[in-house]
């Protein structure tokens, strides 16, 4: 799939190669190209650049910024690049000891998981159902530990907080999921709506807040739901003897941990997981609405 933001297309000399998988742009002063997939080269000029899961060979002019998501940027001997250069696992490489480049501008780039950044972007199917392999399984057993490490600490250290959270889901748990889901779906909507709209540093930092926001109400909902099916599944399954919170927390633990590793399925849960934990974090200072009449 290639895509091309224009703004004046019938200037634009731009050919593709299926064969050799290659996007060559000979003249596109007013373009941004987009190229998923594609290796793209820049002949003569062309406005900015962003490749996802492929290379961008600069041989012209860059006038503005050049990304590559899974990919390298290469920078040819009398190339010029006027913007910032932006690289999510993969290298910059210039061909020149002193590359052509705007002063001030910046090289951004982390080059790690080149290969599993590309192969995802080549079949991006991989997301919603990983492979089995002896790599997913190490993960997995390590995710598992450090969830139990994770809800034994925080059940220790705030057992209140943790008991009250799994009794209001245990209440009302279609409800509490259903406000942080429209919470969720607000917050992306807003964050989305504040980058085009807000001054670049209020966008950030509204994008902070949310992540921390998100992040704190992903561990939070974690950690009940482990403990709310932990306890959920032993009542049925234990004798009352048997019984206990680090028992049902590692149930719990194990159990989430399957349902996120089910192909397809993992993303709802992981939506389950953020809902849950958002509107927990919202009806925290509501307790008497959930109490039973």
């Amino acid at each position: 799939m290639i895509m091309s933001f224009l703004s004046l297309i019938t200037h634009a000399q731009i050919s593709t190669n299926t064969e050799e998988n290659t996007i060559t742009v000979e003249s596109a002063p007013d373009m941004e190209i987009l190229s998923y997939g594609k290796t793209v080269i820049v002949k003569k000029e062309v406005k900015g650049v962003l490749a996802i899961g492929a290379d961008i060979i600069i041989e012209g002019r860059v006038e503005g910024d050049v990304a590559a998501i899974g990919g390298s940027v290469i920078q040819k001997e009398n190339a010029y690049i006027g913007g910032d250069v932006i690289i999510l696992g993969g290298k910059y490489k210039p061909e020149s000891a002193d590359p052509m480049r705007n002063e001030g501008k910046e090289t951004v780039m982390y080059a790690g998981y080149e290969e599993e950044l590309r192969d995802l972007t080549q079949n991006p199917s991989q997301i919603f159902s990983p492979s089995i392999s002896l790599d997913f399984l190490a993960q997995r057993i390590i995710s598992a530990l450090f969830w139990f490490v994770i809800s034994i600490a925080f059940s220790t250290i705030a057992p209140g907080a943790v008991s009250r959270a799994t009794a209001k889901l245990k209440l009302s748990s279609t409800k509490v999921i259903a406000i942080g889901f429209f919470a969720f779906l607000a917050t992306t909507v807003c964050l989305i709506g504040s980058f085009s709209v807000l001054p670049n540093y209020i966008s950030a930092v509204f994008g902070m807040m949310a992540f921390l926001m998100l992040l704190l109400a992903y561990v939070f909902g974690r950690v009940t739901l482990n403990v709310s099916f932990g306890k959920l599944i032993q009542k049925h399954l234990l004798s009352e003897k048997n019984q206990s919170e680090t028992l049902a927390i590692f149930i719990g633990v194990v159990v989430w941990t399957l349902l996120l590793s089910i192909p397809y399925l993992w993303t709802f849960a992981l939506l389950a997981l953020f809902s849950a934990g958002i509107g927990l974090v919202l009806t925290a200072r509501t307790p008497h609405a959930w109490k039973t009449k």
